[in-house]
């Protein structure tokens, strides 16, 4: 695709920029060492590699700021870094040298937090698991969760719009998010750091820049949503006949919940399995094998021991007509963390047991069904031998569609059929009314696949944007569009 963004870029850049970024930032402030830059230049599925002459390290937004205003008077592009363990390639530089990268790791003060009004402001290199420590601190809950929460950078999870598995009941980042703090392509700083629920003045610009990745403007701190923080939990571990079993049981579950089911995980045998031989200390939590389980939360609310009997009561039921075979029950703290480790371990676990070709697509409910069935049928059709992972957040759409490489083959030579066999998978997801991304964003890795399938109304909307906003070209090119 003949864009500006890829247009822009204009080659090595001159020593003299190089000079002007490192005196903006100070002795601290940057670095071009070899060694450091080496984790920065690479993506965490190492599918993507790339080169920096140098690597910038601001500490406040006001060293942001000035570091893009020399790259937007000099050309120079541009590659905002989190966390660095996005999936589809978005933080990661070309591999011709001619983009910085501004790492935002040193921006990482959690600058307030109003029990008052239950929000926290939040700067972008802040950990997700040192915030949602805070708010606990505090009390309160921060809800968003996912499996990097330990590395990943709130920044990051904004630039992607990131879910993970409480999105049922409190949406993805943007849900959480009311204001933000953003430095544009010009080098001029928005100040939308506005904690309130209700802000009817014109555009929500915020939402431009949440999942944007960083193609718009660079977000340096955010305010975001707190909640009253649960008191307990009820967890289960659930055998169910089949993926629509499970849909019928997260029905019935959140009618006797009053809707009040955080999380709904999906996850096949094949998943369980290669968690138990390739992680560490996991254990099987039911006394025989099924082909489909379902991983359940809700809040207990004030009454832990009979919210557990509304779940009991459902699940007996349940039983009776055929959805459920078994089930194990939290029945502490440390039991529902072992059974969260199942689910969560599964992405590291995946590593040893070979090479896989991931998607991570969204689906009207009622066609996830479905979708597996046909996505396993034309996957093995197209790799014989191969075995399909189908599992995610089955409460909001979202599966994981991993394809694993089959037995003895090549890793390389199966990761290059990676664009015939992610069109196949797309082709189906999109058919059935669903999304080739649902909370991984589009980065490098799926940047012509937006292409074919957006519309033609949908991709001149977002160039519109990006060329009044970034009319250079300079912030994160290539990336999305």
């Amino acid at each position: 695709m003949n864009d500006q963004t890829d247009a822009a870029l204009p080659g090595i850049v001159p020593d003299e920029v190089l000079a002007r970024l490192k005196e903006a930032v100070g002795p601290g402030g940057w670095s071009d060492d070899a060694d450091e830059l080496a984790a920065h230049v690479i993506d965490e599925r190492r599918l993507f590699e790339g080169a920096t002459p140098l690597l910038l390290k601001p500490a406040n937004t006001a060293e942001v700021s000035a570091l893009v205003s020399i790259c937007a008077e000099s050309g120079t592009p541009i590659v905002p870094q989190g966390g660095n363990t996005g999936l589809v390639g978005g933080s990661v530089p070309h591999d011709d040298g001619s983009e910085v990268l501004i790492s935002l790791r040193r921006l990482d003060r959690i600058r307030e937090i109003d029990t008052v009004g239950n929000t926290i402001s939040v700067e972008a290199g802040c950990i997700l698991a040192d915030i949602q420590a805070a708010a606990v601190e505090a009390d309160r809950l921060f809800p968003l969760s996912l499996a990097a929460e330990g590395s990943c950078r709130i920044g990051g999870n904004l630039s992607t719009n990131a879910g993970g598995v409480a999105v049922l009941k409190y949406g993805n980042t943007r849900d959480l998010t009311l204001g933000l703090e953003v430095v544009l392509p010009d080098g001029r700083i928005w100040d939308g750091m506005r904690g309130l629920r209700k802000d009817n003045t014109g555009y929500d610009l915020k939402q431009l820049f949440i999942g944007a990745e960083g193609t718009l403007g660079i977000i340096t701190a955010a305010v975001c949503k707190l909640y009253p923080l649960p008191r307990s939990w009820v967890t289960a571990f659930i055998a169910v006949s089949d993926v629509a079993a499970g849909l019928e049981l997260l029905a019935r579950v959140r009618a006797a919940t009053g809707d009040a089911v955080n999380a709904f995980e999906v996850l096949p045998r094949d998943c369980l399995d290669i968690v138990l031989e390739h992680g560490h200390g996991h254990r099987d939590p039911l006394a025989e094998i099924h082909d489909w389980y379902v991983l359940a939360e809700f809040e207990a609310g004030g009454d832990a021991g009979l919210s557990q009997d509304v779940l009991t009561g459902v699940l007996a039921q349940a039983t009776e007509d055929g959805l459920v075979a078994d089930a194990a029950i939290a029945s502490s703290e440390a039991q529902r963390r072992a059974l969260w480790a199942l689910r969560e371990s599964l992405p590291e676990a995946q590593k040893p047991a070979g090479a896989s070709i991931k998607h991570d697509v969204s689906l009207p409910l009622a066609r996830i069904p479905d979708f597996i069935a046909r996505a396993e049928a034309a996957t093995a059709q197209a790799v014989p031998g191969s075995r399909s992972l189908a599992f995610g957040h089955l409460g909001d759409g979202n599966v994981h569609y991993n394809v694993m490489q089959p037995p003895n083959a090549r890793p390389e030579e199966f990761l290059e059929q990676w664009p015939t066999i992610s069109r196949l998978v797309h082709d189906i997801a999109v058919e059935l009314g669903g999304s080739i991304s649902a909370e991984h964003g589009i980065g490098r890795l799926k940047r012509e696949d937006l292409g074919h399938y957006a519309t033609a109304v949908e991709l001149d909307l977002m160039r519109s944007l990006k060329r009044a906003l970034d009319p250079q070209g300079i912030m994160n090119p290539g990336k999305v569009i």
